[in-house]
């Protein structure tokens, strides 16, 4: 039979004391191993923190650049279509054709609205006897009218205009209204 070999309550004590004192030290060392890689990741975080910062600044500039020459094109186009109006106010001046005055300025308005249209901005204009739409037409003024049925364009005061597909100026009409029946 094998002899049972009893531990002395120190001896317990002093061999998990060393094992202790053994895994301390470990973890001491390896307590300070984790520190130096904390302080390496805190660092990078902040050096990545700042890169977001000076990103978000560069992003920033570059909008308001793009804001601030955003219609450079837009100008760009319309620049003749002012000298033309310009020569065309000089000529004027300088003669009493007015014929030519008059073909001068509409060819400028010709080019004035398609250099517009390049840029999606489009002229339209109400018909009279359409429908009147709340989303295409402001109405200045009901007609009373016998001509045309109740809420149909009777008058036109000012074309509109549409940016690609939103209305940026809607057309200025009067819309028809039946007049009162007096009562004999």
């Amino acid at each position: 039979m094998e002899a049972v070999r009893e531990e002395k309550p120190e001896e317990t004590q002093t061999s998990e004391s060393s094992v202790k004192e053994e895994e301390a030290k470990v973890s001491e060392e390896r307590y300070l191993k984790l520190q130096e890689e904390l302080k390496q990741w805190q660092e990078r975080a902040l050096r990545y923190a700042a890169e977001v910062e000076n990103l978000k600044k560069a992003f920033r500039r570059e909008k308001e650049e793009y804001c601030k020459y955003a219609l450079e094109e837009v100008f760009k186009e319309l620049l003749p279509s002012i000298d033309n109006l310009e020569r065309a106010l000089e000529a004027a001046e300088k003669s009493q054709d007015l014929k030519s005055l008059i073909e001068g300025v509409a060819l400028t308005l010709k080019g004035l609205l398609g250099a517009m249209e390049k840029f999606g901005l489009v002229q339209f204009e109400a018909a009279v006897g359409e429908d009147f739409n709340p989303h295409h037409h402001e109405a200045l003024h009901l007609e009373e009218t016998e001509e045309h049925p109740e809420g149909k364009v009777v008058r036109i005061y000012q074309k509109g205009y549409r940016l690609h597909d939103r209305v940026l100026r809607p057309a200025l009409v009067a819309v028809a209204k039946n007049k009162k029946k007096e009562i004999q």
